[in-house]
């Protein structure tokens, strides 16, 4: 075969593998180890064909190169939980941005409608909340202490209760989207009612500000993963309903390793959460800019990890 024709029976796959190691994200292990079998094959046809030619030169130089990254990456791989948080976790979250934003609507609007339904129909928030802990709450308002329920219990004991039961709801709110994102729906919107019945409550009894000033130290990042879990199974259901050109199970299993990466990502969270809530909100008397303190920080580490970062990577890298 003459030079010419070899060079350009190949040259288009070889500018994909270098396309490939100019790409600064890590690229898939077994397509580098394919790019660099075939290159060899090249650079041993090009040294016993054309052993004095520039294109033998410039395959030994991509292979040395490819080799190069394969080794990287082999270190590179005993650090794989770095690479999962640094880039798999914004890249999933990036992926299903619009299911979280629908979530966080969902819930917005669901807390709207408890706290104006509250306001026309007073039963209404027994009948959402329950006679015992609405009574049990207006004594403690009463007395004065209306976040008063926060302090029962050890605080070890309680960190690791409401951990468990923040895990259990969001993964309710996960698991219901298998229903064609009904179940996902319902779970928000059964959880934002009880939020705005729960804050018309302090309102009604003119203490919302002190209240809020306890319930937010645990809240914002409990509420705020809850609604990240609901988006995770929006896009799950979404994914069975619009499968687009894929198969329904292919867009499925595509979409709800995505979503697990996500929802993975709340667990410190809810663990975050849950010790706030068991250790500190008790506290919550001592001082009110430590409470807003402590609220505005869990606020912005939201945002940063579920919002700007994401944004920030995709912009760079260019993600779809």
């Amino acid at each position: 075969m003459r030079e010419a024709s070899f060079v350009e029976r190949n040259k288009e796959k070889w500018t994909l593998i270098e396309n490939n190691l100019s790409i600064n994200m890590q690229v898939d292990p077994d397509e580098l180890a394919s790019n660099y079998i075939e290159l060899t094959n090249d650079l041993a046809y090009a040294q016993t064909f054309y052993p004095e030619s520039k294109v033998k030169a410039y395959l030994n130089e991509l292979a040395v190169t490819v080799h190069q990254k394969i080794y990287k990456d082999q270190k590179a791989s005993n650090n794989k939980f770095k690479s999962f948080i640094n880039e798999e976790i914004p890249q999933a979250i990036w992926s299903i941005r619009r299911p979280l934003l629908y979530s966080f609507l969902i819930f917005v609007l669901a807390s709207v409608i408890g706290f104006v339904s509250s306001v026309y129909d007073m039963d209404f928030i027994r009948l959402i909340l329950g006679d015992y802990y609405v009574d049990s709450t207006i004594e403690s308002i009463k007395a004065g202490d209306p976040a008063a329920v926060y302090g029962k219990g050890s605080d070890f004991g309680s960190a690791i209760w409401i951990t468990i039961n923040n895990v259990r709801v969001a993964f309710m709110a996960f698991a219901a989207g298998l229903f064609f994102s009904v179940g996902t729906g319902y779970v928000l919107f059964s959880n934002g009612i009880m939020l705005g019945a729960f804050h018309h409550m302090f309102f009604q009894y003119g203490v919302m500000g002190k209240a809020m000033s306890a319930i937010w130290i645990h809240g914002t990042i409990e509420i705020s993963v809850i609604i990240v879990a609901g988006g995770c199974g929006l896009a799950i259901g979404n994914s069975i309903l619009f499968p687009k050109s894929f198969t329904r199970l292919t867009s499925f299993v595509r979409t709800a390793k995505i979503a697990m990466k996500v929802l993975v990502s709340t667990i410190p969270f809810f663990i975050i959460a849950g010790t706030l809530e068991g250790f500190v909100t008790r506290y919550y008397n001592v001082s009110i800019w430590l409470c807003l303190l402590i609220i505005v920080l869990s606020l912005l580490a939201i945002l940063y990890f579920y919002v700007i970062n994401p944004y920030r990577l995709a912009k760079r890298f260019q993600w779809k």
